[in-house]
């Protein structure tokens, strides 16, 4: 019997024992956890963490560019209407302008025509008047005739009525 408690206390020293080379395994582990999460994790988080604040900064600053390009584009825009409004102005302020200077020809050359039409009349008057005295004149020169040959010869009324009548014809 005394063979089966030794028996019996080699098993209980061996349940008993600690195997220390376990221990030793556990406590290298948590060793290398901890090493790892301060020499490689807390390096790595912060890699990453300016990597998202820089993604963060970047779509930020591509945010802002879009709405300063959208507001360079707008003020583009405004620009642009601005500028066809000013065009359509000067258009019709040219067409305006065009259309004053046309009148004002029209009346300047109604003007000519009507001065140049006042003259043609004030020489056509002229003319009648200098037509009436010249033929006046002749009047009273062929009366004078007339008188002198009535004075000449004594005329019967017959004679005095050819006398009239070639006088007519003469006028």
């Amino acid at each position: 019997m005394s063979n089966v408690i030794f028996l019996t206390e080699t098993v209980n020293q061996d349940l008993v024992s600690i195997n220390w080379t376990l221990i030793a395994q556990i406590c290298n582990l948590f060793i290398q956890v901890l090493l790892i999460k301060k020499f490689l994790f807390k390096p790595v988080r912060e890699i990453l963490a300016k990597r998202q604040a820089k993604a963060d900064a970047d779509i930020r600053e591509a945010a802002e560019a879009k709405e300063a390009a959208a507001a360079i584009k707008s003020e583009y825009e405004q620009n642009m209407l601005e500028a066809k409004e000013k065009a359509n102005e000067l258009l019709a302020a040219a067409q305006k302008n065009a259309a004053e200077k046309s009148d004002q020809m029209i009346k300047d050359a109604s003007a000519q025509a009507a001065a140049i039409k006042q003259k043609a009349e004030s020489d056509i008057a002229q003319e009648r008047r200098k037509a009436v005295n010249e033929l006046k004149d002749e009047i009273g020169d062929m009366a004078m005739e007339i008188a002198g040959k009535v004075i000449e010869r004594e005329i019967s009324e017959k004679d005095h009525q050819k006398l009239i009548d070639e006088f007519i014809s003469n006028v």
